[in-house]
């Protein structure tokens, strides 16, 4: 994060500490519960994918108190992710190419879904896949498992359509979502790439062929180079952009997705801060938001954003109102 990003958000957390402590954030009741593709959700803040850990966040705040946790994207396979240096600071944000390391569908099944189910959170599992074969196994085998919600993380390279990503070419997308509705009942939410020249004609795709709900966008692709050796500081040469610097942009896309598709949810994603920052993103048209740099360097920023957001609600009842009823505004 840049120097004036990391500070503010400092001020931030020491200003929330100092009104509010985390005790009262954990006991407090929520008063502006939504519904996300049939699915309630306490407040209409989640975390976002990669940036989320059970065993790390857990140490800092109660992850059930969530409106709903995104974990790791899990493939069928473990991957280690891409070679190192894979992350780098940039004004207002950060450039990574982690990869989607992750230890596989079989680990999450043992560990981390069945604790996150013990401590009561509601659950959006990101499935990842490198072919459609790939995304099809791991959906098959959550088809009867308690996760609450699938988030399918469509910017993945994919074998299956020549190492593209399959979320930028419409015609992949509406095959792959068909395949994956006809094998589960879950809602199912597809995760939509910003790296495309349309992205309402790719979010149509994904609805016609069974997505119950959206939610955007993920990383923009982006890069850094060190100006003494002259080359890529990640090992990767580019990496997903996310942090302050992309919310205006990601706003921007939760609004044209809207005007096109008045009906289907939409979780908002990129750059939120503070509890202002997800309204933005309700009134542009999202049903809820899903946190995710913030947290890297505010362990707590899911948590705090949920209860700014809570108290900001309450002004603005016909909003409140709506989200409820799980409607779009």
């Amino acid at each position: 994060m840049g120097e004036r990003t990391m500070t503010t958000a400092i001020e931030r957390t020491d200003a929330l500490s100092s009104s509010q402590s985390l005790q009262d954030m954990l006991t407090l009741p929520w008063k502006h519960p939504t519904i996300v593709a049939g699915v309630p959700w306490k407040n209409p803040v989640g975390t976002a994918s990669g940036t989320f850990n059970v065993e790390a966040c857990s140490r800092f705040y109660d992850v059930a108190q969530m409106g709903a946790v995104s974990t790791k994207g899990v493939s069928i396979i473990p991957w280690e992710g891409n070679p190192t240096p894979r992350t780098a600071e940039t004004p207002a944000g950060t450039v990574n190419s982690v990869g989607l390391q992750n230890p596989g569908l079989d680990h999450y099944l043992a560990n981390d879904l069945p604790m996150l189910k013990r401590m009561g959170a509601n659950v959006i599992t990101n499935v990842a896949g490198h072919s459609d074969e790939d995304y099809i196994q791991v959906v098959e085998r959550l088809a009867d498992k308690p996760c609450d919600m699938l988030e399918i993380n469509v910017s993945c390279p994919n074998v299956s359509h020549g190492g593209m990503s399959v979320g930028t070419d419409a015609k992949a997308l509406h095959h792959l979502i068909g395949a994956l509705r006809n094998i589960t009942d879950k809602p199912m939410i597809v995760k939509l790439s910003p790296n495309v020249t349309d992205i309402v004609g790719i979010a149509k795709a994904a609805v016609d062929a069974g997505a119950d709900a959206l939610s955007l966008i993920n990383t923009l692709v982006g890069m850094r180079i060190n100006t003494t050796t002259g080359r890529p500081i990640l090992a990767n040469i580019t990496g997903g952009v996310s942090g302050p610097c992309i919310f205006p942009i990601a706003l921007s896309f939760v609004w044209r997705v809207r005007r096109a598709l008045p009906d289907i949810p939409i979780i908002g994603i990129g750059g939120i801060s503070n509890g202002d920052n997800a309204l933005e993103y309700l009134y542009a048209g999202a049903n809820a938001v899903e946190v995710g740099a913030a947290a890297l360097l505010d362990p707590i920023a899911p948590l705090r954003i949920a209860r700014e957001l809570d108290d900001l609600l309450d002004a603005r009842p016909e909003l409140a109102e709506k989200l409820a009823e799980g409607r779009t505004w």
